[in-house]
């Protein structure tokens, strides 16, 4: 199995950022990965009912965008933010984005 492809920290563009995180179940991922850095792409997508190419495409647009690194053990596919780099390329979006999310999940509580 080859590593897939992810842009260098340079190449990341905000435009292709922004649409990642422009899509409810994609920002519901980054959530989880931000509480638990690591995560196999199985358990990332833990309740989240959609069909196993559907969350794939989810999972390729964050990573080419730069949102996430997937590395490969074995054959299980590990995803975790790339917290540093997009702090780097943008500061303070990435936990913008976090705390906007911590605060609608509370109003709807």
């Amino acid at each position: 199995m080859r590593e897939p492809w992810q842009p260098a920290t340079e190449d990341i563009e905000l435009a292709q950022v922004m649409h990642a995180l422009a899509d409810p179940v994609r920002l519901e991922i980054v959530a989880r990965l931000a509480r638990t850095p690591g995560l196999a792409c199985t358990a990332a997508a833990s309740g989240i009912d959609l069909h196993k190419s559907t969350m794939s495409h989810h999972y390729q647009v964050l990573r080419e965008a730069g949102v996430t690194l997937t590395r490969l053990d074995g054959r299980t596919r590990l995803v975790e933010l790339r917290r540093d780099d997009l702090d780097a390329r943008f500061p303070g979006l990435l936990d913008a984005v976090l705390t906007a999310l911590a605060h609608r999940t509370a109003a709807r509580a």
